[in-house]
C-alpha cells in the first residue's frame, strides 16, 4: 500500500514533522511488529553498552587507569580523584554528543521529511550506530584507548537519535487515529523487553563464568558490544523490509543545510507570538529541561551505582532488570490517573518524588548499597509516568489541528536541551573531584524543569 503524501504545512505553522495518519484502514500485523523491533534492535546500546554493563563497569573503571594509579587503596582520595576523572570524560562525551544532536538531528529530520526519505536516513543511522558498537571491540583496557571508547559511544549516540527521528517518523505509514498509542506503547514496550532479555543474556553468561572464557584484555565486555552489534544486525532487517515510507515528502519544505536551522526559528518564533499556542512554547521549554533530567537518570545511574556504591558485575545488571520492569510497570499503572487527575499533577508528582530520591542518594551515599537500590529504583519508577504524562499534557495545550505539528517540535525541542544534565554533571564533577557530586547535576537540572512547568497552564490560551 502507498501511503498517502502529507499535506502542505500552513503558513506560520510549526511544521517540522507533522503526523499524517494513514486513515481508518489498520496496518498489517507485519508491518506493526516489523516497526516495533526497531526499538528491540537498538535498545541493548542503551541499556548495555551505555547504561548498565559496558560504561559503568568497564570504561569508567580503574582499567583504563595509569597502572600507578590503579594500584592506589581505592579508599584514597587521589584513587577516588582519577576515577572520578573516567566519569567526568564520560560526561564530557556525552555533553558533545548532545550539542551534535541539536545542530544534526533536527536539520537530517526536517530534510528527510521535506524528501520523504525516512527509511534512507534510517539505515545511514542505524548502520553507524552498529558500527560504533563493532568498533567498541578494539577498546582494549588500556589508558591511551579510554577516549576511543568515549568517541565510539558518543558517535553511536548521535547516530542513534538520528535513525530515532525517522524510526518515529515511519510511525505515520502504519498507525490511525485509534491504533496509534497502542502501536506507539508497543515500540516502547518492545524497547523495554529488548533491554530485559539483553541484560538477562549476560547473566546468564555470568554465571557460567564466560563458560571458561579468558577475561583478560577486557575481553567479556568487548564481545558483549560486539554481541549488540549482531542483536542490532539481526532485528532491525524487519523494519527495512516491511514498513513504508510515511510520506512521499514535503517539497514546500525543501531548503538549503543552513535555511533549515532559519525555519527552525521561525517555527519557534510563530509559537511563541500567537497567543493561542503561546502555553504550548512555554511547556516545550519545561519539558525540554525536565526531560533532560530524567535522561540523566538512565544515562548515569549505573556509573554512580558502580562508582559511587561499589556495585559489582551481577549487582549491576540484576538492578538493571529491576529498573526496566519497574520503569514499565509504573507508566502502565500511572496512565490510569493521568485522565482522573490530569498530567501535569502527575509530571510534578513524578519530578518532586525524583528530586527527593535523588537528594537522599547524594546526602545518604555513606549508607551502603540498599540507599542506591532504594533511591536507585524510585527514581526510575517515576521516570516512565513523567514521560508518558508529558505527551498527554502536549495534547491538551496543542492548538486543534495542530498536533502533529507541535509534536514533531516537541522531539526538536527536546534535542535542544539535551547537553543540560551531561554538563551539569561534567562540571560538578570536575569542580569537586567526586563522582557522588554528579547526582546534584541531575538534580539540579529536574528543579529547574520543575520549577518552569508550575506557571505552565493546562488549557491554550
Amino acid at each position: 500500500m502507498v501511503p498517502k503524501p502529507q499535506a502542505p504545512a500552513r503558513p506560520g505553522t510549526v511544521g517540522v514533522i507533522g503526523l499524517e495518519l494513514r486513515g481508518e484502514t489498520p496496518a498489517p500485523k507485519k508491518q506493526v511488529y516489523s516497526w516495533a523491533l526497531w526499538d528491540w534492535a537498538t535498545q541493548p546500546f542503551n541499556t548495555v553498552i551505555l547504561t548498565f554493563i559496558f560504561t559503568a563497569l568497564y570504561l569508567v573503571s580503574d582499567s583504563f587507569l595509569p597502572p600507578e594509579l590503579a594500584a592506589l587503596d581505592h579508599e584514597s582520595k587521589a584513587y577516588e580523584a582519577a576515577e572520578a576523572g573516567l566519569a567526568s570524560g564520560l560526561g564530557l562525551g556525552s555533553t558533545i554528543a548532545a550539542f551534535a544532536i541539536l545542530l544534526l538531528a533536527p536539520v537530517l529530520g526536517q530534510r528527510a521529511d521535506a524528501a520523504g526519505r525516512q527509511k534512507l536516513w534510517l539505515g545511514i543511522g542505524t548502520g553507524a550506530l552498529i558500527v560504533c558498537m563493532f568498533g567498541l571491540w578494539f577498546v582494549e583496557p588500556v589508558p591511551s584507548l579510554f577516549w576511543l571508547g568515549v568517541a565510539l559511544i558518543s558517535a553511536g549516540s548521535v547516530f542513534g537519535e538520528i535513525a530515532a527521528v525517522n524510526s518515529n517518523a515511519m510511525l505515520i505509514g502504519i498507525a490511525n487515529p485509534k491504533t496509534v498509542g497502542r502501536i506507539s506503547g508497543l515500540g516502547w514496550g518492545f524497547g523495554y523487553l529488548g533491554g530485559i532479555v539483553a541484560l538477562t543474556i549476560v547473566v546468564v553468561l555470568d554465571t557460567f563464568d564466560w563458560f571458561g572464557m579468558s577475561t583478560d584484555n577486557g575481553l567479556p565486555f568487548r564481545l558483549i558490544a560486539v554481541g549488540c552489534a549482531v542483536w542490532a544486525i539481526v532485528f532491525s532487517i524487519p523494519i527495512f523490509l516491511n514498513v513504508p515510507e510515511p510520506s512521499l515528502g514535503r517539497p514546500e519544505r525543501k531548503v538549503g543545510f543552513f535555511a533549515s536551522y532559519r525555519l527552525l526559528v521561525q517555527d519557534v518564533i510563530g509559537l511563541y507570538r500567537t497567543p493561542e499556542t503561546r502555553q504550548t512554547f512555554w511547556f516545550l521549554l519545561a519539558s525540554a529541561v525536565f526531560r533532560d533530567g530524567l535522561s540523566g537518570v538512565f544515562a548515569f545511574g549505573a556509573v554512580i551505582a558502580a562508582s559511587v556504591f561499589g556495585f559489582e558485575f551481577q549487582q549491576l545488571v540484576i538492578f538493571g532488570i529491576a529498573a526496566n520492569l519497574i520503569a514499565g510497570v509504573s507508566t502502565i499503572i500511572a496512565g490510569r490517573f493521568d485522565d482522573r487527575f490530569g498530567p501535569k499533577r502527575i509530571i510534578l508528582i513524578s519530578l518532586g518524588a525524583m528530586i527527593i530520591a535523588g537528594l537522599a542518594v547524594f546526602f545518604l551515599a555513606d549508607g551502603g548499597t540498599m540507599v542506591f537500590w532504594i533511591g536507585g529504583l524510585i527514581l526510575c519508577a517515576f521516570v516512565g509516568p513523567a514521560q508518558a504524562a508529558s505527551r498527554s499534557f502536549l495534547a491538551r495545550v496543542t492548538p486543534a489541528g495542530r498536533e502533529g505539528e507541535i509534536f514533531g517540535l516537541y522531539a526538536t525541542t527536546g534535542r535542544a536541551a539535551s547537553w543540560m544534565a551531561s554538563g551539569a554533571w561534567t562540571i560538578l564533577i570536575a569542580l569537586t573531584a567526586q563522582t557522588a557530586f554528579g547526582i546534584l547535576g541531575i538534580v539540579i537540572v529536574l528543579i529547574a524543569g520543575f520549577l518552569l512547568l508550575l506557571p505552565v497552564k493546562t488549557q491554550a490560551s
